[in-house]
């Protein structure tokens, strides 16, 4: 296919499909932020806080992002009465919250070791375990703190 005909062909493909048809397709996302985002929103507009922990090998904290985070009651809820934040709790990333420093010092060349900020938040009895599902007030006060997969219905029910 010349190059004029490619052009054609995607001029009448664009003619035909109806507008909104290519967003209709997506699935609707929640505006997950960082712990560098989350700071600054919480200073300029205090809002009510949902951090979900995760990692690469934890089937539902999968199950969770690509079912119940998508689910449109639970976007817009979400999106409209909380920052959120998804974070991989073995992630080597520096962040920088409320002023802190956070690191992995549990990483090694062998293990991941989970993230301090993970450990600090969303520990239990001293122990760790994804998914984790934390709701916060807008002071970044414990609301509750879930540790285990959330079907839509419940998390709604927290929300």
């Amino acid at each position: 296919m010349n190059r004029r005909t490619f052009i054609s062909y995607c001029c009448l493909v664009a003619c035909i499909v109806p507008p909104g048809f290519v967003s209709a397709l997506q699935k609707p996302q929640i505006n997950w932020l960082t712990f560098e985002q989350l700071s600054d929103s919480l200073a300029r507009n205090p809002k009510k806080v949902l951090i979900s922990f995760y990692t690469d090998w934890c089937v539902y904290c999968h199950k969770m992002h690509q079912e119940v985070f998508t689910n449109p009651k639970v976007v817009r809820q979400v999106n409209t009465a909380y920052y959120a934040v998804r974070f991989d709790a073995e992630s080597t990333d520096a962040i920088h919250f409320d002023g802190q420093l956070f690191l992995n010092r549990r990483a090694t060349k062998r293990r991941k070791g989970f993230h301090d900020i993970a450990l600090l938040l969303g520990s239990r009895n001293g122990q760790f375990a994804v998914p984790v599902t934390l709701l916060l007030d807008p002071d970044f006060r414990m609301v509750h703190r879930s540790f285990q997969y959330l079907d839509s219905k419940k998390l709604l029910e927290l929300l």
